[in-house]
């Protein structure tokens, strides 16, 4: 429901992106009152992401997958393929989910399809009040944190979830320094149709300036994430539909026949930022507010969905046993729970990227001798997969 004038609420959610919507979605739905600060914006861009099982899993749980798994494609097979042309090169490497008894690793969905679930999801919800507007000023206390919103209305509330993305305004206010690397490369995204079935494997392509990655979307169409140099991507961009769909074509050998680029393309340059802390002054990060890293391995939205399924478990508990949610401690337990697999994931992301850019000759030996064990220890090849999926402490707990 929409609100206007003064309000409290137990938990404030500033974000409405995927990461946002998912937190205050759990949040209402356990029982939590909590007010959602977001405009209201029509995703008309044809960005996508592969959500990943414990994705899966939790907008499941949310009664938001079913609202648009029909317009996902499924990731039944993954492709990893040594396009440097250096001397020392990779094998190729197949991974396939039914190696780890699993139908898919996870799907593929246009942004704008999955945020229309959320929102219909969230406009069900009676203890999610929606506040259709940007959040202009936050101002963290002692005993709660109140937010001024761009058209005038104040709110307060125990704890603020900053889901705001990489410029967050919550981390801002909560005067967190963020710690930020420039890593000299851009991504271009944009979709293809295609005239070879994808069969629904998804192929990376290494190449010396980064990865290229074709993700299936449903029907004769895949999704593209090209890294490159950023004079490159600029390029890439200002070509016409059919030029950019010959140059995937060749990036891609073929594999899916003839291709044409569809509707728009983003370029974005690459950085990798990490805040000194997650949490401070009854504020905490999710999403990109929390970390940012290049598009490697699927791991951005997917971590960001962690950060909310986190935040929902603790918070709740909190309320349930009539404590305060933004307390110190309980906010250590959310930190704590979430500092492992950020860092860890954010480490394999980096090196991934190093050691593909490095022209040094025994980096370039160890690379490829890492992903010839993939192929030949099927013990490591399937710890690898799982590993990818979801770290192993979320998988036994």
């Amino acid at each position: 429901m929409d609100t206007s004038g003064s309000s409290h609420s137990t938990v404030a959610i500033v974000g409405g992106g995927p990461v946002g919507l998912a937190t205050a979605i759990g949040l209402a739905q356990n029982g939590v009152p909590t007010a959602l600060v977001a405009r209201k914006v029509t995703y008309g861009d044809n960005r996508t992401t592969a959500l990943l099982g414990g994705s899966i899993d939790f907008l499941t749980s949310l009664q938001v997958w079913p609202r648009c798994e029909q317009q996902a494609a499924a990731l039944r097979v993954m492709r990893l393929i040594d396009d440097t042309g250096r001397l020392v090169r990779a094998p190729e490497v197949r991974l396939s989910a039914d190696e780890i008894g699993e139908d898919t690793f996870g799907y593929n969905i246009e942004n704008r399809i999955l945020v229309a679930a959320l929102e219909e999801r969230a406009s069900e919800l009676p203890n999610l009040a929606r506040h259709d507007d940007d959040a202009s000023a936050i101002h963290a206390g002692d005993r709660c944190v109140r937010i001024e919103t761009g058209s005038g209305p104040h709110l307060s509330a125990a704890v603020i979830g900053g889901a705001d993305g990489r410029n967050s305004l919550a981390r801002r206010s909560a005067g967190i320094e963020l710690r930020t690397r420039t890593l000299g490369q851009s991504a271009i995204t944009f979709n293809t149709a295609h005239t070879r079935p994808h069969d629904n494997i998804s192929t990376e392509f290494h190449t010396p300036h980064g990865p290229r990655v074709f993700v299936p979307l449903p029907g004769m169409r895949s999704s593209v994430v090209w890294v490159t140099t950023p004079d490159e991507a600029t390029a890439l961009q200002s070509l016409s539909d059919d030029e950019l769909g010959l140059r995937a074509e060749r990036q891609a050998h073929s594999i899916l026949g003839k291709m044409r680029a569809e509707g728009e393309r983003h370029v974005f340059p690459l950085t990798m930022q990490s805040p000194a802390a997650l949490t401070a002054h009854r504020i905490a990060l999710l999403g990109e507010a929390a970390h940012v890293f290049p598009p490697i391995g699927a791991q951005g939205l997917n971590l960001g969905l962690r950060d909310a399924a986190d935040f929902v478990r603790v918070v709740s508990a909190a309320h349930r046993a009539g404590r305060d949610p933004g307390a110190g401690d309980i906010l250590s337990q959310y930190a704590r729970d979430r500092r492992a697999d950020i860092a860890s994931r954010s480490a394999v992301i980096d090196a991934a990227n190093r050691s593909l850019l490095s022209d040094f000759l025994p980096v370039q030996m160890l690379r490829a001798a890492g992903l010839h064990l993939l192929n030949i220890a099927d013990p490591l090849r399937r710890l690898a997969m799982r590993e990818g999926l979801a770290p192993w402490w979320r998988r036994s707990a």
